[in-house]
């Protein structure tokens, strides 16, 4: 029943993302990077659910957009952390909030209660 459901959202995110200039991947890493920084790429990817060599193009466009930092760690100076910026979580602040309000189109055929326990559900079942 999920599956549906997921593809419809998907879809609908889809153009609210490319209006913000962002693909899917790069509104994840922005997603997880506005939780706070990442010591590594890879810790990224692994996070996220995604290949870390595949991730390099989307973390180069975040980072040429202005969307993320990659610095030294100043602890081992081989290893790059990663950051969202201010104009980072902007953009990702205005997608997310516009994806929001298209998910009323779902939400909004449940009542009060069946709300507060299907977002319950899922904020249970969901990867931290």
């Amino acid at each position: 029943m999920l599956g549906p459901l997921i593809r419809e959202l998907m879809a609908a995110e889809a153009p609210v993302l490319k209006a913000h200039g962002l693909t899917m991947w790069g509104y994840v890493v922005l997603l997880a990077l506005d939780r706070g920084t990442v010591r590594t790429q890879a810790a990224l990817a692994e996070a996220i659910g995604a290949d870390k060599t595949r991730i390099i193009a989307t973390l180069d466009g975040l980072q040429d957009d202005g969307y993320i930092e990659r610095y030294p760690d100043p602890d081992d100076r081989r290893v790059r952390v990663l950051a969202i910026t201010d104009a980072g979580r902007k953009v990702k602040d205005a997608a997310q909030s516009e994806i929001q309000r298209g998910e009323e189109r779902w939400l909004g055929v449940l009542d009060a209660e069946e709300r507060r326990v299907f977002l319950r559900a899922l904020q249970r079942m969901a990867p931290d």
